[in-house]
């Protein structure tokens, strides 16, 4: 109770008084009420008690430390007493946006009852002084009018208490709140904050809700068809929208967003009371889908600090379909199973196994994580990329610390060195799962330290065995990212920064190189086709360009040459006896064939080698050829030839390869008009031609030899059935 001296000592700062109320009205929600003046900001009538004593529990833990020559008021360390409605959802919220304001405020409000003689002039318990100081700041944001009570509220003695000291000393914490505002030259005490501090609430009052869809129980257009019944309009974009509206995320196909200013209206309708539509964080959404865009339908996933069961429960969904299975690590408490299993079995998600041990405590060759093909790491981080902390601690169940860090705009070198050291440490052991392929790493860090150095420094260290393959940066997966946003990502990372619609969040994922001795050639593929039968009759060979110029003899066979194409061949021959030990002697036929393809494109040369009319050729690989070429029945058939030729010039078919069975070039003629096939019966083999091309034609075997051919005949492409079917 104020003595009546004290009273008159501050009697000529009444009009100070009016000013400061008048003024106070920005410190946290005029400046934010100018931004959206569309939004009526409803009068603040005070907090009910329970949120009171709530929020000084989290101002005690969160508080800043000063040294012991600057402490002003000294804070006790133990709790006050909470009631069992503290846990229900809408009063946490409250009491974390309370304590996080006062946080924000804490040297300006211990400023204000130093100077109001509040402190040391009245004795106060320690243990209340946390409730004091959260106290204070709603009585100036209420610019320092009485709380209006509810009738059916339950009273708390220590809050009773400490309203009716403020009241006491309302005056002079008027003056003293006048007083610091003209020190710092400021219109309100929020403009004393520093400018990130700022931003930061100005990011925080714009930026929308995000909400993912529960396929498991309804489809997103039964979303949309619901939510439009109840007056929902769908938009491109939410942003600066005030009406009932929400939009489909952009990298996210079963996301949508909702202006910040429908979430009281949303959580009171039944696609979120029955977990149809489930609130969180865009970037948890991104990691879930970047891992998803990375199995097979029979592969597991390890999960690993992922904060809130709802990032558990959205790759379950996403991952229903599959016989996948999700393993989620780091729950070291047993007592919340059953909570959880409940959870998830209102959710419906059917596919999920919590591990008791911790990450780095589980060994690379556990039994049960041997299908486990992409590990997702959500590693403990500054998270200095959040722009609403209240919103990501409830949903993600991240530490009360973020808040501390955030209302001082950075965190302190220290931790932030510790926090690199542990991400580094939980990456490197995920990369030493030999039966992984794949590690999507994910913060809401905004330095680098966390994000870009981490990952660099796990790639360059990491376990270069013979036995695994090495990781590599992968770029970001086209199904949530564009083509443009792929190109513009530095260094093959993902990254959002913060602005007014998302929080920051860094993404980087990284894949196994491919093993070198899992690589098909088309060689290989060919060869193992004809291991199986497949290639009946065709040959397997491609002469090089050089072999092509050479000129051959006609009386003699070539000898191989010792090229590239050769070691090709005996690639292909190695792989065929690892794959045909079993098999038949057509397979081995087949070998061979493939073998000398050289040889038999020289036999077809050498038949096809002509002279001067005056000296007829006789070719001695005529039987050889129809033997060994030709698989059914020659054919005896009229074909005429015209083709024009070079005078006094030799030159050999150029065989060729393809995968279907092989079309042999035509040749030319030594004699300008003339030519020199006969015009007699003859065998040839019969070879497929490329429908519409001109000049390739069949490889016909002179049956007759030293007879002249007939002259200025028409040519004809002659089509026979296939022999091999």
């Amino acid at each position: 109770m104020l003595n009546s001296a004290s009273e008159l000592e501050f009697s000529d700062e009444n009009n100070v008084e009016e000013i400061s109320q008048f003024v106070s009205l920005e410190v946290s929600g005029g400046t934010v009420s100018t931004q959206r003046s569309s939004i009526v900001v409803p009068e603040k009538t005070g907090y009910p008690d329970s949120v009171y004593v709530l929020a000084a529990n989290i101002f005690q833990g969160i508080r800043v430390e000063k040294s012991s020559d600057k402490i002003l008021i000294k804070y006790g360390n133990e709790p006050l007493p909470s009631l069992p409605e503290f846990e229900d959802e809408s009063v946490q919220r409250l009491s974390y946006e309370l304590a996080f304001s006062t946080l924000k405020y804490q040297d300006i409000l211990e400023t204000m009852l130093i100077d109001s003689y509040i402190f040391p002039s009245t004795t106060i318990p320690d243990h209340l002084s946390s409730l004091i100081i959260v106290m204070l700041y709603d009585f100036q944001d209420r610019k320092f009018q009485n709380r209006v009570l509810s009738d059916n509220e339950e009273s708390i003695l220590e809050v009773q208490e400490v309203e009716n000291l403020l009241n006491s000393f309302k005056t002079k914490l008027a003056a003293a709140l006048a007083r610091c505002r003209i020190k710092h030259d400021a219109l309100s005490i929020y403009h004393i904050l520093p400018e990130i501090v700022r931003k930061q609430e100005l990011r925080a009052s714009t930026l929308p809700l995000y909400a993912w869809i529960n396929t498991c129980k309804i489809s997103p257009e039964e979303v949309f068809i619901n939510l439009k019944k109840r007056g929902y309009n769908e938009v491109k974009s939410v942003c600066h929208i005030d009406d009932k509206v929400f939009a489909v995320d952009q990298h996210c196909y079963d996301v949508l967003i909702f202006p910040s200013h429908l979430k009281k209206d949303l959580i009171n309708i039944d696609l979120f009371k029955d977990y149809k539509l489930i609130f969180q964080d865009k970037s948890r959404s991104l990691a879930v889908h970047s891992v998803k865009s990375l199995i097979n339908l029979d592969d597991d996933v390890l999960m690993v600090n992922t904060g809130s069961w709802y990032t558990v429960a959205h790759m379950s969904v996403l991952t229903n379909d599959n016989n996948s299975k999700i393993f989620v690590c780091g729950v070291n408490s047993q007592e919340k199973d059953p909570d959880l299993n409940n959870l998830f079995k209102k959710m419906g998600c059917k596919n999920i196994e919590i591990l008791p041990e911790t990450f780095t405590d589980i060994e690379s060759k556990d039994q049960r994580l041997q299908k486990v093909k992409v590990i997702l790491l959500l590693p403990r981080c500054s998270d200095l990329g959040v722009s609403n902390p209240i919103e990501f601690i409830l949903n993600e169940h991240e530490d009360t610390d973020l808040l501390k860090d955030l209302s001082q705009g950075g965190t302190s070198e220290d931790k932030l060195q510790v926090l690199a050291q542990h991400q580094y440490e939980q990456l490197a052991h995920a990369m030493k799962f030999v039966k992984a392929q794949a590690v999507v790493y994910c913060t809401c860090s905004v330095y680098p330290e966390e994000n870009e150095a981490v990952v660099k420094k796990a790639l360059e260290f990491q376990n270069q065995g013979t036995k695994i393959q090495p990781y590599r940066l992968s770029p970001p997966v086209l199904p949530l990212c564009s083509l443009k946003e792929i190109h513009l990502a530095k260094d093959k990372f993902f990254r959002m920064e913060q602005s007014e619609t998302t929080n920051g969040c860094f993404l980087s994922i990284l894949t196994r190189e491919r093993d070198p001795s899992e690589t098909v050639s088309v060689k290989d593929v060919l060869a193992r086709a004809a291991a199986k039968g497949l290639l009946d009759g065709i040959e397997l060979g491609k002469s090089s360009k050089r072999e092509k110029k050479r000129k051959k003899s006609k009386t003699s066979l070539p000898k191989p040459s010792a090229n590239d194409n050769n070691g090709i061949q005996m690639k292909i021959a190695e792989f065929l006896n690892r794959e045909t030990k079993t098999s038949t002697n057509r397979s081995e036929a087949l070998i061979t064939k493939a073998l000398n393809p050289q040889k038999n494109a020289s036999q077809v040369g050498a038949t096809t080698q002509t002279r001067k009319p005056s000296k007829p050729t006789i070719n001695p690989l005529t039987p050889t050829l129809t033997k060994n070429t030709c698989h059914c029945k020659p054919c005896e058939r009229h074909t005429n030839f015209t083709r024009p030729r070079p005078e006094d010039k030799m030159i050999a078919l150029k065989p060729i390869e393809i995968v279907l069975p092989p079309v042999m070039l035509p040749f030319q003629s030594p004699q300008g008009i003339r030519s020199q096939v006969p015009n007699q019966h003859f065998y040839y083999r019969w070879v497929r031609p490329k429908t519409g091309v001109p000049g390739y034609l069949p490889t016909p075997s002179a049956s007759r030899r030293g007879e002249k051919p007939k002259e200025n005949l028409p040519s004809s492409l002659v089509r026979r059935p296939r022999p091999w079917l």
